[in-house]
Parts: structure tokens; C-alpha cells; sequence
């Protein structure tokens, strides 16, 4: 029996201070054979379709992605099989798949032909209430995580202002220098960045998934210090430094500020660079299932802190970190209610299902995939 298949989590998109913010053409990797796109509304059984045909795949050996979905983390936006270039994801609004090829490359897989409409125009006034609803939720949502957002940069103003830059800048030439000594340029082709999220503002709180990315035989530098002291800064430099040189490289942004980058991987070469700064994120080896990495480099740039400066800021800067932290925690509250209201359109799919076509579709699926082993 084949040894079982890894799982890697990710998030193609997330809920952000800048709204929804969304990486879907990062799912799909560059040599892909087949695409399945799933089309279907709410409840009708999408995630649980692709993550039966995961587990199969899994159960066979095969390494496997899950995207999970930042508004419902137990819940999947797509999986992809690297090894076999497939991948299977799903098309239905937010995530907007068209075909670019069809039928030569992509396939559509319609779950509406598996409903009863007649199930389920008796309760469409009910269901376009619970769509406005939830979509109340999340704009109110987002309108907060922005006020959180400028609540953040207050206080990480006062940081910044203390730090000591000839420092900081020979911290960050020794960490460039340490990641890419003795890696080959490759300057015949473009360079590629694949940008996912590893953790995600969702119902729960902060999920995080940076375990499942990072393995035991990779190098480590861990990053962690209080806003304002340019870990996501430097992170950057290293991956900008690694796209110079040509490298592939993963770059997950940060579920609060997508824009800015809390992990680096460069895959040919089993290094990450990852934010480890307490609470929001893990460090290496407190990571469940990775716990015995040898390899970790720790890099505190609270050292770059002149304390004297930011003490005459406390009162105002711990004021800013309190107003940030309660507006994130209130923000994310209204996400869950966004939820619940995407769950109680669910109810009204599920009932309208036949689920045995949809079992016999999975079956056929999954024959397809096989055809590529």
C-alpha cells in the first residue's frame, strides 16, 4: 500500500483591511493539465466533492493543496494535485473561473443540473433576504477592519519612529546574504512568485496554516518583532533579492495587510522566511508536526528599538494598539455573522439536492484524474 499523501493548506483570498482581497489565478500552477471548474450554489456540495476526491488522491500517495476558504476555513475553494497537474476548483461567484481552453484544458462541472428547482422557487424572496443580509455583514465588516487598520498604523507609527536604521539595515544585508549564499542565479528565464495567503482573518479568529507549508528538511529564518519594526519589510528584501536572481519563489501575504508579506519560501532551495511575531503568528518550533526542526535561525529586531524614544509614546501607543485589537476582534465578528447567513442559504440547496447524480459525477471525476497517473 502506498505510503499516504501530504496535505499543504493555503488561502486563495482573504477578508482584509482593504476589503475582500483575492489570489485565485494563484491556485492554479504553471504545468497544469486539467482544470475541473465547479459551478453551484451555496450548499450544494462543492467542498465536500473535491475534498472526497482529495482523500482518494491522498489514500494513493499523491501530495495534494487544499484552498481553503477565508470566510469558512473548514470549507475548500479548491485542491490541486501538483504532481499530476490537475486541479479542482471552485467557479461560483466570488471565485470566478472562466474557461481559457475549454475542453482541451478546462471543464466545467455544473451542479445545477442536480437540483429541483421547484424545491426551490418557493423561497427565493427568503434567500435574497439572507443574501442582503450577509452582504450587510460583510460591508460593515470591512468598514471596521479599516478603522482597525488605521488604529495599527498609529501605533506602529510610534515604532518606527524609535528605531535604529544602521542597525536594522545591516540585520537585514546579513539575513539577504545568509538566505541566498551559495544559490545559482537563473537569469534565462523571467522570474515567478506564486502569492497565496498561509493564514486568514475568518469566523474563528486567525487561522494560520504556516505548519503545513513548512517541512522539516527546510531552513528556517524566523522573524519576529512588534509592528513597526520592519519584519514584513524584510521579508520583502529577501524576496525581491531571490526574484533578482531569478528564483521561483511562494510569497504569502498577511491576512491584514495584503499587501505586505508575512512568509517567504524558496522551494528549489527548502528555505522559508517567515513573521513569527507573537500572538498572530506561530514560531518554528512551536508548529504541530514540525516541532523538531533543527535548522531555525531567530531573529529579533526588537534589538533595533532605541526604548527611550518609544517610552515617550507608551500612553498613546498602547491607547492605538487597544482601539486596533478591538475593532479586528469586532470586525471578525461580523464576519461570522456573514457566515451564519451563508449558512442558512444552504439549508434551502441541500434540500433541493440529488446527491446520487452528484456521487455518480464524483466517480466519474475522479476516473478522469486517474488517467493522468
Amino acid at each position: 500500500m502506498a505510503e499516504q499523501g501530504k496535505i499543504r493548506k493555503m488561502f486563495p483570498g482573504g477578508n482584509t483591511t482593504r476589503g475582500s482581497y483575492f489570489m485565485f489565478e494563484n491556485m492554479i500552477q504553471p504545468a497544469t493539465n486539467r482544470i475541473f471548474i465547479i459551478k453551484g450554489g451555496p450548499g450544494v456540495g462543492k467542498s465536500t466533492f473535491i475534498n472526497s476526491i482529495s482523500r482518494e488522491m491522498i489514500d494513493r500517495g499523491y501530495d495534494v493543496e487544499h484552498h481553503h476558504c477565508s470566510t469558512d476555513p473548514d470549507s475548500l475553494d479548491g485542491m490541486v494535485i501538483p504532481q499530476l497537474g490537475v486541479a479542482l476548483l471552485d467557479g461560483t461567484s466570488p471565485h470566478i473561473f472562466d474557461p481559457s481552453c475549454p475542453g482541451a484544458l478546462d471543464e466545467i462541472v455544473n451542479f445545477g443540473e442536480y437540483w429541483d428547482e421547484n424545491i426551490l422557487k418557493p423561497h427565493m424572496e427568503e434567500v435574497q433576504e439572507i443574501n442582503k443580509r450577509g452582504s450587510m455583514h460583510f460591508k460593515t465588516a470591512f468598514h471596521i477592519l479599516k478603522q482597525s487598520k488605521m488604529a495599527y498604523d498609529q501605533s506602529k507609527w510610534y515604532v518606527e519612529e524609535s528605531i535604529d536604521k544602521p542597525k536594522y539595515n545591516r540585520i537585514q544585508r546579513f539575513l539577504v546574504e545568509s538566505v541566498l549564499e551559495g544559490m545559482v542565479p537563473n537569469y534565462e528565464t523571467a522570474p515567478k512568485a506564486r502569492h497565496l495567503f498561509a493564514s486568514a482573518l475568518t469566523p474563528k479568529g486567525i487561522v494560520d496554516f504556516k505548519d503545513t507549508l513548512i517541512s522539516r528538511d527546510m531552513k528556517v529564518y524566523s522573524i519576529k518583532g512588534q509592528p513597526g519594526t520592519g519584519v514584513k519589510e524584510m521579508i520583502e528584501r529577501v524576496a525581491k533579492a531571490a526574484e533578482e536572481m531569478g528564483l521561483y519563489t511562494e510569497q504569502y501575504h498577511c491576512p491584514f495587510e495584503p499587501d505586505r508579506l508575512d512568509m517567504l519560501i524558496i522551494t528549489a532551495a527548502r528555505i522559508a522566511v517567515m513573521n513569527s511575531t507573537q500572538p498572530e503568528h506561530s514560531t518554528p518550533k512551536a508548529m504541530e508536526g514540525i516541532s523538531n526542526i533543527s535548522q531555525v535561525e531567530e531573529i529579533d529586531l526588537g534589538i533595533c528599538i532605541k526604548q527611550d524614544i518609544l517610552a515617550m509614546y507608551k500612553e498613546e501607543r498602547a491607547d492605538a494598539e487597544k482601539r486596533y485589537r478591538d475593532l479586528l476582534e469586532k470586525g471578525i465578528s461580523h464576519i461570522a455573522e456573514a457566515k451564519a447567513a451563508h449558512g442558512e442559504r444552504e439549508k434551502f440547496y441541500y434540500a433541493a439536492m440529488n446527491y446520487e447524480q452528484v456521487n455518480e459525477k464524483r466517480n466519474q471525476i475522479l476516473g478522469k484524474i486517474l488517467q493522468y497517473t
